[in-house]
């Protein structure tokens, strides 16, 4: 299986196109996901404090490298800030909290999870961001589900232009303005949620797409990002969908299947919109 490529973010630190995403993923089960997925051929693992899966992230990463098969610096480790940790105060507790969880000295990328608008902090927040970043802390910041709005604000008060911003995106919610927001001002597009919480499988053009190209419908979903220059962060619950989902760069769309594909464009949320949350 070819790996997934590493993707550049623009402070130059190098991020995997295929991540494996751990939301919703039990503590209880985090450890043995991960270490399966680590086992796959992902060297790039998503989690975030919210999760509660912090510490199973951790233990299989250790596990992983303490076995010889990998060192720290191959495998990419994302996680979050949560939004009750918004404002100057509360940043670095919940950040040396999520540290001590992962067992890491270092993460490579965090982020504000939620702008939180009516918060009013998600600025000041970013601030404390910057200062871990450059204390050499975090190899690099970003912030998720920020929509044009939000990245503006942000962009205008602050000094490091983040380097991710994750958001909901798949076939149904192509977010079109955002990405030319996100390739405007240098930050890389990351998806959660890429395929539609797993409604988009159903989805009868998807399946046609799978059916003619023989290939499983989170795979055609998955192959649509890596061709829209996405980092793609799917979550698996077996070792064979976590190995299919890796499995992405051995075929390509057709140009028919591409057109088919975003004529799926609807502005389909199947998670809350970012103004929505607070």
């Amino acid at each position: 299986m070819q790996p997934a490529p590493r993707l550049l973010l623009n402070n130059g630190v190098q991020i995997d196109q295929v991540g494996f995403g751990t939301y919703k993923i039990p503590p209880e089960d985090t450890e043995t996901l991960c270490t399966l997925a680590l086992e796959a051929g992902y060297r790039h693992l998503d989690t975030a404090s919210l999760y509660g899966n912090e510490a199973g992230v951790g233990a299989a990463l250790r596990a992983f490298t303490e076995s010889g098969h990998a060192v720290r610096d191959d495998v990419f480790v994302t996680t979050k800030l949560w939004n009750t940790d918004q404002g100057r105060d509360a940043v670095r507790p919940a950040f040396e909290a999520s540290l001590s969880r992962l067992g890491l000295e270092q993460v490579d990328l965090y982020l504000i999870h939620w702008p939180c608008p009516e918060r009013g902090l998600f600025i000041e927040t970013y601030r404390v961001l910057e200062e871990l970043y450059r204390e050499g802390r975090i190899r690099a910041i970003g912030v998720s589900n920020f929509q044009p709005a939000h990245l503006e604000q942000l962009l205008d008060a602050v000094d490091v232009v983040p380097a991710v911003n994750q958001v909901e995106l798949h076939p149904w919610l192509q977010q079109h303005e955002l990405r030319r927001f996100h390739a405007g001002a240098g930050i890389r597009t990351a998806a959660w949620s890429p395929l539609g919480r797993g409604a988009l499988l159903e989805d009868p053009v998807v399946q046609d797409i799978a059916v003619d190209l023989g290939r499983t419908a989170a795979q055609v979903v998955l192959r649509w990002h890596v061709e829209n220059d996405v980092v793609v962060l799917p979550k698996a619950s077996s070792e064979e969908r976590i190995r299919d989902n890796l499995d992405l760069y051995s075929f390509e769309l057709g140009e028919a299947h591409r057109e088919a594909l975003a004529a799926l464009d609807a502005g389909r949320r199947t998670g809350s919109h970012p103004d929505a949350v607070n």
